[in-house]
C-alpha cells in the first residue's frame, strides 16, 4: 500500500507552534497534504521535517510554499530535501502562472495581422510548389527516360484500384438514397417517371464526380501527404537530393499524374453505380422496372452532362494530388506535424473541390450546359 504524507499540529508550553511533517514527500503522495496544508489557518512557527522519508521536487515546493505564507522555519531536513528546498527557494517567482488578459482592441489586430502575414508566406511557398512541379514535368517529358513507370502504375493501384469498392458501395447508396427521396417528393405531383431525369442528371453530372473527388481526398489525399510528410520527416527527401535524385520527379509527379488519369474513370464508375443503386430500389419499390429505368436514361440524360462530369475529373484530381503532397512537403520538426498536415490536406482538398464544383455549376449554366 502506498504512504501517504501527512502532518499534525503540536503547540509547546513556550508559545510556539510545531507542525511535524510525516511520510514521504513525493509527487504521488503529497496530493493530499497540499490540499489540507492549504486549509490550516493557525499560525506556525516551525515545519519539521525529521519524520520524512524519501523526498523530491515537488513535495520540497509543497513545503516550502506553507512555510514561505506561514513565515515558519524549515528544520530537520535530511540533506537531499534540504538542497531541493534550497533549489526551490532560489528559482521562486512571483510572476502569474497566466499572463493578463489583453484587451480585445489590442490583440485582435495583431492576431489577423499574424495570419495575413502566414496567408502571404503560404501563397508564396504554394507557388513555388507550383512551379517546382511545372519544371518537374518539362525535365520528365525532355527526357522520358527519367520517368517512373513502374511508380506511376504503383500510384494508379493505391488511387484507382483498391477505391473502387469503397466509392462504388458510396455511390451505390447515395443512388438508392437519390432515388428514394426524389421519388417521395415527385409522388406529391403524381411523377414518379421523373426520379429517373432526376437520379441520372444528377449523377452523371453532379454527385458521380463530387462524392468521388471527396473520397479520394479522404482517402489519397491524405496517404499522400502521410507518406511524403514521414520521408520527410526521416530525411528520405534530403537523401534523394543528396544523390542526385528530383523529390519532385520521383513522389509527386507519379501522384499527380494518377490522381489526375483516374479521376474521371472514378466518377463515371461512380455515377453508374449510383444509376444501378436508384434503378433497384426503383424496381423495388416505386414499380419502374429496372431494364426500363436503365434505358430512359439514355433518352432523359443529355450527352453534355457526361461530358460535365468528365471535364470536372481531371481537375478534381489535380486539386487532391496538389493538396497532398504540398501539405507533405511542408512536414518538418516531429512526427505531430505530419498528423497535422495530413489533416489540411483533407481539408483544403475538399474545401477546394467544393468550390471549384461551385465555379464549374456556374459556367456550365452560362454556356448553355445548365
Amino acid at each position: 500500500m502506498r504512504e501517504w504524507a501527512d502532518f499534525e499540529i503540536v503547540e509547546h508550553d513556550n508559545g510556539t507552534t510545531r507542525l511535524v511533517v510525516t511520510g514521504p514527500l513525493l509527487v504521488s503522495t503529497v496530493g493530499v497534504l497540499d490540499r489540507e496544508l492549504r486549509k490550516v489557518t493557525a499560525k506556525v512557527d516551525v515545519v519539521d521535517l525529521s519524520k520524512c522519508g524519501a523526498c523530491d521536487t515537488v513535495g520540497a515546493w509543497t513545503v516550502w510554499r506553507f512555510a514561505d505564507e506561514a513565515g515558519a522555519e524549515i528544520v530537520g531536513e535530511g540533506r537531499d530535501a534540504a538542497a531541493l528546498i534550497e533549489a526551490v527557494r532560489e528559482h521562486d517567482s512571483s510572476e502569474a502562472i497566466r499572463p493578463p488578459q489583453l484587451p480585445l482592441f489590442s490583440w485582435l489586430p495583431e492576431y489577423m495581422g499574424r495570419h495575413v502575414y502566414d496567408l502571404r508566406d503560404g501563397v508564396f511557398r504554394l507557388l513555388g510548389f507550383f512551379g517546382a512541379i511545372l519544371v518537374a514535368f518539362w525535365h520528365v517529358f525532355r527526357h522520358p527516360s527519367r520517368f517512373r513507370v513502374n511508380s506511376l502504375i504503383r500510384q494508379i493501384e493505391l488511387v484507382g484500384v483498391t477505391s473502387l469498392p469503397i466509392i462504388g458501395l458510396m455511390s451505390f447508396l447515395i443512388g438508392i438514397v437519390i432515388a428514394q427521396q426524389g421519388a417521395v417528393q415527385l409522388e406529391q405531383f403524381g411523377a414518379e417517371i421523373l426520379t429517373i431525369n432526376l437520379v441520372g442528371r444528377l449523377s452523371l453530372r453532379e454527385l458521380g464526380i463530387l462524392m468521388t473527388a471527396i473520397m479520394v481526398a479522404g482517402r489519397s489525399g491524405s496517404a499522400f501527404a502521410a507518406q511524403i510528410g514521414t520521408m520527410k520527416l526521416t530525411e528520405e527527401v534530403d537523401a534523394m537530393r543528396t544523390i542526385g535524385v528530383s523529390p519532385v520527379e520521383a513522389l509527386i509527379v507519379p501522384r499527380i499524374l494518377a490522381a489526375v488519369l483516374l479521376m474521371p474513370l472514378l466518377g463515371f464508375y461512380a455515377a453508374l453505380t449510383a444509376i444501378i443503386g436508384g434503378a433497384v430500389i426503383s424496381d423495388l419499390t416505386l414499380g419502374i422496372p429496372f431494364y426500363t429505368f436503365i434505358t430512359r436514361i439514355q433518352d432523359v440524360v443529355p450527352v453534355h452532362d457526361l461530358w460535365v462530369g468528365l471535364v470536372k475529373g481531371p481537375v478534381f484530381g489535380l486539386i487532391v494530388a496538389l493538396a497532398g503532397c504540398y501539405q507533405g512537403m511542408q512536414v518538418e520538426g516531429n512526427a505531430e506535424e505530419v498528423g497535422i498536415r495530413t489533416t489540411k490536406a483533407v481539408v483544403q482538398g475538399i474545401f477546394m473541390v467544393i468550390v471549384l464544383d461551385a465555379f464549374f455549376a456556374v459556367f456550365f449554366t452560362e454556356v448553355g450546359w445548365g
